[in-house]
């Protein structure tokens, strides 16, 4: 079984590269973030086309969620559950695929940093760890699953140093902040693996990079992205991989894709 999680910086935008990969890669399982559009102006045709049944939790020009699979989906959670939002950031589901069902959620934490035009907002970053803390909530109730879990997506989060090409330069950032790692932390703790960390404990490989001053040519990029697994879904990882080539085409997402294969 193979799921990855994409961040597609607008699915409308990028249809032509998801489709491209997916033909490429064949994924059962497809965890996206940032789809960008509400649920009339998604591209289901051209998804069913290629064999994906797909859900969604939309919204209009931001954010968004979606799960896709080649086989039936079943929706558990729209929402992060014990969380009022208005934004859409967290879509769960049941999937039977290979006689196995397994629990999946697709994720985008907040970013957290303020406006440009006002440094000193800190309502961003508070909102951030309010849904945070709300998220490690509910992964202690996911924890006593005898499901496989698999949470993925965009966590906006820069574990470790080495998740990160300048350090220093993240040290106020929202993303690299003491709180919102050891948030992270919590979740890992819970027994939620970084399914890429358990397999590559000393790897340096990013999920995104910024559009603007050759980040991707120079490789100045965040490991932000992830697939966290319960004890019985690591037990079947096989093998986990940043696939870069969805970052190389053209007109792509400032994310790349993440991708895993089980048993």
């Amino acid at each position: 079984m193979k799921i990855s999680t994409y961040n597609v910086n607008s699915v409308n935008a990028r249809i032509d590269n998801l489709s491209d990969w997916l033909k490429a890669e064949s994924p059962d399982i497809v965890l996206l973030q940032e789809i960008k559009c509400e649920f009339d102006a998604f591209p289901f045709f051209e998804l069913q086309s290629l064999g994906y049944n797909a859900r969604i939790l939309g919204e209009k020009s931001y954010n968004g969620v979606a799960v896709l699979s080649r086989h039936k989906i079943e929706v558990t959670a729209e929402g992060l559950p014990g969380f009022p939002d208005e934004h859409a950031r967290f879509l769960e589901a049941r999937i039977k695929a290979d006689e196995t069902v397994w629990r999946v959620a697709s994720i985008y934490m907040p970013n957290g940093n303020p406006p440009y035009n006002a440094p000193d907002d800190v309502s961003r970053f508070d909102y951030k760890i309010r849904w945070m803390q709300a998220f490690y909530q509910y992964a202690v109730r996911l924890r006593q699953s005898r499901e496989p879990v698999i949470l993925g997506g965009d966590f906006n989060v820069i574990l470790t140093g080495r998740d990160v090409y300048d350090p220093e330069a993240f040290k106020n950032n929202a993303l690299f902040r003491p709180e919102v790692r050891k948030l992270l932390k919590s979740v890992e703790y819970l027994g939620f693996y970084d399914a890429f960390r358990a397999q590559h404990p000393a790897e340096t490989a990013y999920t995104y990079w910024d559009y603007a001053g050759g980040a991707f040519q120079n490789d100045q990029g965040l490991r932000i992205d992830y697939l966290l697994m319960s004890p019985s879904a690591l037990d079947r990882l096989q093998s986990i991989k940043v696939d870069k080539n969805p970052r190389r085409a053209a007109k792509p997402s400032d994310h790349t894709v993440l991708t895993a294969e089980l048993k």
